[in-house]
């Protein structure tokens, strides 16, 4: 039995999970964070967006007042037919029109996800990727 790991449980829910944060550079709005001289934004939307085939996923979610989203698959979901190469997650636009000038990533490159863990949940277990920071800035510093 050594070095062998144990199979799991043939009922196991499984869910995928990506976060990031949206940053308003720059600009000195609620929440503003020295060290990444970056505002929160908001209200932004995000896409999850896996293709594979002529498979498709679209999974839309809005960040918080920290600019944080978290984007969930549910158990009704499939999922199983991407890896993390297939899907990105895209900010297509700021929800402040002072701050609208996509810095990174560009429009409409995306950003890839990374996994980060495994989250469990009541009763499930998701696996929790990252797309990391989207940062937008105004296209005059002087009018934040």
């Amino acid at each position: 039995m050594g070095g062998q790991i144990p199979k799991p449980p043939p009922d196991l829910n499984f869910t995928i999970g990506v976060e990031g944060v949206v940053w308003c550079k720059g600009c000195r709005y609620s929440g503003y964070n020295k060290s990444v001289d970056a505002s929160p934004l908001p209200k932004a939307q995000a896409l999850l967006r896996c293709r594979r085939g002529d498979w498709q996923l679209s999974l839309w979610n809005t960040t918080d007042a920290e600019g944080y989203f978290l984007i969930q698959t549910d158990k009704h979901k499939q999922v199983t037919p991407y890896t993390s190469k297939d899907c990105k997650v895209y900010v297509p636009r700021s929800p402040s029109r002072g701050c609208s000038v996509p810095v990174a990533p560009a429009r409409k490159k995306g950003s890839p996800i990374k996994f980060r863990r495994f989250v469990p949940l009541s009763d499930e277990l998701q696996a929790r990727y990252t797309a990391g920071n989207f940062t937008f800035a105004p296209e005059n510093p002087a009018k934040c």
